[in-house]
Formats: C-alpha cells, sequence, structure tokens
C-alpha cells in the first residue's frame, strides 16, 4: 500500500525532507504499475473555482487511493496570441484571462510595460490611482472567494446536504453574513468603477501611469461606507476565528502539505499588494532568498510542463523540482512578511502569528484565516487612500527613455502574478510570459487533495461528501484555474470532425511527445 503521505508531510518541521521525498517516489513508482487495472474516479468539473479543472482518483478493487491528480483541462494561450499586437494593447487584452481579477493583470501588465515607455517612476497621483484599484480589487475578490466560494462548506460542513451547501443556503441560513459578503464585494467593485471606468474589464491604467481622474464626488461617495467596510472586514476575521476555535483539528490539518513559500514584501518587510522585491522562505521560516529585483525572477525560478494539465509547474531553481516547490498568496503573504501597515490588521496578523506559535502554518484551510486578515487590510488602505489628496491630482502620466523589455509583479489576490514582455523597433510584442498566481500554487493543490484522498476516501465507499472534501482542499488555494493554462505542446489532444448527422467523419489525435495519430481506416 502507498505510504501516508500525510504522515509526512503533517510531521515535525525538523523531519528530514529526504524521507519525504523517499515517500513521494515510492507513491509515484506504485501506482505506475498495473494503471490498467485500477477504478477510475472522476470529479470533473471542480465547483465553485473560477474556470473549469477536474480530479482524477485511481483505486484499487479495496478502494484503495494510488493516484490523485488535479487536471487543468481549458487551454487558453495568451503567452502565444498575444504576440504580434502593439504593446499599448496588451493592459486591456491580458484582462480577458479572467473575470474575477482582470485589475490585477491590467496592473502587472501596465507595470511590465512602464518600463518599455521609460517611466522609471510614476507620479504619486498616478501610482496611489493603481493602488487605489488593486485594493478595490484585494476586497471584491477575497469577499467572492469566502462568502460566496468558500462559506458554504466552513458554515454547513464539507459533506452537508449539496442542496444547500451553496450561497443560496448561506443565504437563507445567515441572511447577515450573506448580506455583508455582497455589499463588501459591490464596494470593492465600485472602487474598481471609479479608478478604471468599469467594474469589469476597465481601461484605467496605462504604460506610464492612468488615463482617468478621481473626482471629490467619486471620492466622496467612496468615504461615506469606507467606516463600515472597514467594521464588516474585521467581523469577518473574528468569524473564521471562530470557526477555527470550534475545530482546531480539522483546521489545523485538513490537506496539509509542507512547503516553500514566496510573496513580494515592501519596504522594511510590509506587506505590499502592488509593489516590493521577492522574498521566499522554507517550509520552516528560514530565509531562502530576500530583497530580489522582481525583474530577476527568471534566476531564481523554472517551470516544468507534465503531460497531463495545461497547467505549469514552477519550483525554485536552486532547490529542484522535488523540493524548490512553494505556496504563494494570503497564506504565505501574511507569514512571509515582516508586519502589516495598516493597526487592525496588523492586530489580526500577530494573532495569527501566536496562534501558530512562530512556526509557519502550512494548513490549506488557514488560507480562510489569512484571507480576510488581507481583506481587513485592504479596507484600511482604501480608507487610507480616500483621506489622501494625491487621488486628487491630474498629473496622471509620463514616459522617458523607451526599452525593448519590462517585467511587471504585482499580488493578486491569489498570490504573485508575473507578467514578462518583450517588445520590437514596431512596438509590437515579440515574447510573451505569464506566471500567474495558481500556477505557482499547482504543486501545492495537487499535494492537498493527495492527502485530503488519503486520509478520507481510502478505503471508503466514494460519496459526494467525501468527494467533496477533495474540492474543499482546491477551493483553500482560491485558484483562478483559467488564468492559468499556458502550457503548450505537451498535452495529449484528441480531434474529431462530425458531420449534420453526428457521425465521424474525420479524427486526428496528438500524443503527449506531440506524435500524430490518424486511426487506420
Amino acid at each position: 500500500m502507498p505510504p501516508d503521505l500525510g504522515e509526512f508531510e503533517g510531521s515535525h518541521p525538523l523531519k528530514s525532507k529526504q524521507n519525504l521525498k523517499v515517500a513521494k517516489m515510492s507513491y509515484q513508482l506504485e501506482t505506475a504499475e498495473n494503471r490498467e487495472s485500477l477504478r477510475r474516479v472522476a470529479i470533473d468539473t471542480v465547483s465553485r473555482v473560477e474556470g473549469h479543472g477536474k480530479v482524477t482518483l485511481l483505486l484499487d478493487d479495496r478502494n484503495q487511493v494510488r493516484e490523485v491528480r488535479l487536471h487543468i483541462v481549458e487551454f487558453r494561450g495568451f503567452e502565444r496570441f498575444i504576440q504580434g499586437r502593439p504593446y499599448w494593447e496588451v493592459p486591456v487584452m491580458v484582462q480577458r484571462l479572467c473575470g474575477i481579477c482582470p485589475v490585477s493583470h491590467h496592473l502587472a501588465a501596465s507595470k511590465a510595460l512602464d518600463q518599455v515607455v521609460g517611466a522609471t517612476r510614476l507620479s504619486h497621483t498616478a501610482e496611489k490611482i493603481r493602488r487605489l484599484m488593486h485594493y478595490g480589487q484585494m476586497l471584491q475578490s477575497h469577499a467572492l472567494h469566502f462568502f460566496y466560494l468558500g462559506a458554504p462548506d466552513l458554515l454547513f460542513g464539507f459533506d452537508s446536504d449539496v442542496s444547500k451547501r451553496n450561497i443560496v443556503g448561506v443565504a437563507q441560513a445567515h441572511p447577515e453574513t450573506a448580506r455583508r459578503g455582497v455589499l463588501l464585494r459591490k464596494f470593492g467593485q465600485e472602487v474598481i468603477r471609479i479608478t478604471a471606468g468599469k467594474r469589469v474589464h476597465g481601461t484605467g491604467s496605462i504604460p506610464g501611469g492612468v488615463n482617468k481622474a478621481v473626482t471629490r464626488e467619486e471620492r466622496d461617495l467612496l468615504l461615506k461606507d469606507i467606516y463600515q467596510i472597514v467594521g464588516w472586514s474585521r467581523d469577518a476575521v473574528h468569524l473564521i476565528k471562530e470557526l477555527h476555535a470550534q475545530n482546531p483539528g480539522l483546521y489545523n490539518s485538513f490537506g496539509i502539505c509542507r512547503s516553500n513559500l514566496m510573496s513580494l514584501v515592501g519596504a522594511g518587510g510590509d506587506l505590499d499588494f502592488y509593489h516590493g522585491s521577492l522574498r521566499a522562505r522554507d517550509s520552516n521560516g528560514g530565509i531562502l532568498f530576500d530583497s530580489v529585483d522582481y525583474r530577476n525572477y527568471s534566476q531564481y525560478m523554472q517551470e516544468e510542463v507534465k503531460p497531463w494539465s495545461y497547467m505549469k509547474f514552477p519550483f525554485f531553481t536552486a532547490l529542484g523540482k522535488e523540493d524548490g516547490w512553494y505556496k504563494v498568496g494570503p497564506l504565505a503573504r501574511v507569514q512571509n512578511c515582516d508586519r502589516i501597515p495598516t493597526p487592525l490588521a496588523e492586530i489580526e496578523r500577530r494573532e495569527f502569528v501566536d496562534y501558530c506559535g512562530g512556526a509557519p502554518m502550512h494548513a490549506p484551510l488557514a488560507y480562510h484565516w489569512t484571507r480576510m486578515i488581507e481583506m481587513l487590510h485592504a479596507a484600511e488602505t482604501i480608507k487610507d487612500l480616500l483621506h489622501d489628496d494625491d487621488i486628487l491630482g491630474a498629473d496622471l502620466a509620463h514616459t522617458g527613455e523607451r526599452a525593448m523589455e519590462g517585467i511587471g509583479v504585482i499580488e493578486a489576490p491569489r498570490g504573485t502574478l508575473i507578467h514578462h514582455y518583450r517588445v520590437d523597433e514596431d512596438d509590437l510584442v515579440t515574447m510573451c510570459n505569464l506566471i500567474v498566481s495558481t500556477t505557482h500554487n499547482n504543486q501545492a493543490m495537487n499535494e492537498a487533495i493527495r492527502h485530503v484522498a488519503k486520509r478520507y476516501l481510502q478505503g471508503k465507499e466514494i460519496t459526494e461528501g467525501l468527494l467533496n472534501h477533495i474540492e474543499v482542499a482546491i477551493r483553500c488555494f482560491d485558484p483562478c484555474l483559467s488564468c492559468a493554462t499556458h502550457a503548450i505542446g505537451k498535452m495529449p489532444l484528441a480531434i474529431e470532425l462530425v458531420d449534420a448527422a453526428g457521425g465521424v467523419v474525420d479524427s486526428l489525435s496528438r500524443n503527449g511527445d506531440g506524435s500524430l495519430v490518424r486511426p487506420a481506416g
């Protein structure tokens, strides 16, 4: 029987990494044997996430779990079809990666192209309007995930009645909680509308700055509600803390996967969603690298492509594929920074660190707690920016000496987001590389669902409630699967030409090695 990886991943922090590697290798070797004799169970598609993905489990005749994989089955290909477009179109184009976090792509692309147009330093007005836009995005996205997608599992239980395990069920059983969730997200969307021009796929950020000022009337409209928003955000932190306190055994161990952590950190080690340098820690909290200019990201990480997913698998080059994978997002950011520069969120960060005893927390359900701490920080930061008269200024955009390459990195709601572009003398994009937040978390999500399957499904008859445990583990990371699907050329592909009557006229398939196969006859 495969070893229980949970015994290794949830063990003492000083447990040998070599032991963990041996456990994983033996698990993979055993699952590679006799695959055809194993029973396949699929979750197709994973629900309450952005994008399309599925999970496959291979079970033997005793319902022992032999393999668990998260497959990303949609393909977007932005890295390729954006080539040949004028660079100034890019900040608007890349938003179409996602309808949930378009602002993050909008700003990451703008930051990269600031370098192309020579805007080495933005005006105070432009940077603060961008920050206001981005923190509005963090607020609305975190509210959306917690109240709409995560709360049904957390409030009702992972194997509760599926008919009420949704946002409608939350609204019926917890109407005030649901109402606040809706209004928190609405406020964040209003911040985006005022700074970007539209709630979804706005055009406010451009290479070199912004193209839309904030008026006093718009500022006053947001100020009217911001203190209520801060209060509700703090209440949301208290709600998730109460859930942890009610069932610490579950929340501290479910889907646990020890790994490295990475995020941007701002000046002095502050939590900063908009700008900073790269910092990474190992699973025990030790610094792996720090104060790294994000334009040098390629010196520290690589991406692996596997034949069963359109999503890549990044890892730290110095540690290699086996030990170099890592987590990003709220759980990484809150533990990677030295402080949060707004008072209420900093109080909550310290309480979270104390709760963990000073050691890094790796349980995926803790993402929800740290996500709400970040939502509170976003609300406080919006409040401070609204009181800053710089956002009312008219100095919106600048350019300087032209360059041929730009790299923009930002902390999106789901984690570190990297946009890298090269352009030619005709202003056309010649290269685009995107390492999206969910991509960074790819291996961590696969490890989490493997741990859950081994712990909860091993030897049992499969039920909807048990399968939802797998989905809960994925949802902890708040994945945006459509944002992250950019591997190309390695995925098996089958194409069929069907006539009007439904008959197959012709078919062609491509294997994982790239070879093409046409059926005989």
